[in-house]
């Protein structure tokens, strides 16, 4: 039977909850690591409900690279481990990993590691390969739940696959879904036509929400996942026919060097429960979109699309030269979106970073802390593709240097005020 609507006794507990999460929502920083360590992000955010982990490279505390790629694989793991310890939880808590890795090669030694490591209920997944990564040559980056109440993974009718994460992890209010490609789920083949590879992700993704009692009008975020072998215009026409036009999820496109398997597409999401709980969000002087809603709410979690320096109107465009001042545009379109749902970026728990060229980190760094105060977000960051060429096109715009995805989780003081 599919959830939808809970009753009130449980919606009342599950409110009770939120608001008593939320009122502790605080940095995860280690015992063996600084509090002043990094001072543009937090280890992880405790938000209450969900912890979320930026990041981990492969270094030891102490500083030194382990000497093998499985031995790395294992300590970008523990520092992980190390950090959802600190919150209180352990590696069952955890429900969806991310992996970025500059090398699709080492899949396979991945893989195995990720399997001796969880066991038997590995969380969901998504793997991609990256021109760099801060700390190569993997980084891995988390969410757990705190309660382990209905949490369950989910397979598919004859799911079949040699992948050590679960298609889905079930929790008590949302599904994780792990990376689907856009391959053939039986024999592994990648369909020479694009429009095709898209319907095979897209179909896979509907399989495990489905096996889950939900719908893709279910789902809140959406990462699509693609290579250069993809044109953006097939992939949005197939994708827009599986969504309400003007209430899709929210989403952030990013294009990679590389994905498991010679896929050239996947999609990896969250899909909220309790569809009372969800609520698109858009600011009034936006058009709606048939492939992307600015943020989704899922309770009183906000999943943000990705947003880069793009200057919105008739006469729109990139027009700043440099990634610290299209970062402050991103911004500003961040907060349009924020002040839209009647939130801020002090609200903000975690944030994705892809930056054209990983060596403009520094300077970027610089312009984002300014946007933070108080509990500063986990954060993910990535270079995913070879730097582009820096000039102008015809009508003088220039290319985006970098974009940002965020999840902000409303504060109990403004739960009155929520018009949803």
């Amino acid at each position: 039977m599919r959830y939808v609507i809970l009753g009130s006794l449980s919606l009342s507990m599950l409110v009770v909850s939120a608001l008593v999460g939320q009122s502790q929502v605080h940095p995860v920083v280690p015992a063996q690591v600084s509090a002043g360590a990094n001072r543009f992000s937090s280890p992880g955010v405790d938000a209450g409900d969900y912890v979320y982990i930026s990041g981990q490279g492969p270094r030891r505390p102490d500083g030194s690279l382990p000497s093998t790629f499985a031995a790395q694989v294992r300590q970008a793991l523990d520092n992980v481990k190390t950090i959802v310890e600190a919150a209180g939880l352990t590696t069952e808590h955890v429900v969806y990993t991310q992996v970025y890795l500059e090398d699709i090669i080492n899949y396979g030694e991945m893989n195995r590691v990720f399997g001796e490591y969880f066991g038997k209920t590995p969380p969901a997944r998504a793997v991609l390969g990256v021109a760099r990564v801060p700390e190569p040559p993997i980084e891995i980056s988390a969410v757990a739940v705190r309660s382990l109440r209905d949490k369950r993974a989910v397979y598919p009718q004859s799911y079949n696959t040699a992948d050590s994460a679960a298609p889905g992890i079930l929790t008590y209010d949302r599904l994780f879904v792990s990376s689907m490609s856009g391959s053939d789920p039986v024999s592994g083949k990648v369909p020479d036509d694009p429009a095709a590879q898209v319907d095979l992700a897209l179909d896979r993704v509907d399989a495990v929400v489905k096996a889950a009692g939900l719908e893709l009008s279910d789902m809140v975020f959406v990462n699509p996942y693609l290579t250069a072998e993809i044109p953006s215009r097939i992939m949005n026409q197939r994708y827009a026919r599986r969504f309400e036009f003007g209430n899709t999820p929210a989403r952030a496109t990013i294009e990679v060097t590389s994905l498991p398997g010679g896929a050239h597409i996947e999609y990896t999401g969250v899909a909220v429960r309790d569809l009372q709980q969800r609520k698109a969000v858009r600011p009034k002087n936006m058009p709606p979109s048939p492939t992307a809603s600015p943020c989704v709410f899922a309770g009183d979690t906000l999943y943000c699309s990705a947003k880069d320096g793009f200057i919105p109107g008739p006469n729109g465009g990139i027009y700043a030269t440099t990634t610290p001042h299209q970062l402050r545009q991103t911004m500003r379109n961040l907060l349009d979106n924020l002040e839209e749902a009647e939130m801020n970026f002090d609200e903000v728990v975690a944030t994705n970073v892809y930056l054209d060229n990983l060596s403009d980190l520094s300077a970027f760094d610089e312009v984002y802390a300014q946007y933070f105060g108080g509990v500063l977000p986990a954060r993910t960051t990535i270079q995913q593709i070879a730097p582009t060429e820096r000039k102008t096109d015809k009508d003088d715009h220039f290319p985006g240097l970098e974009q940002v995805s965020l999840i902000a989780v409303r504060r109990p003081s403004d739960h009155g005020s929520n018009k949803r």
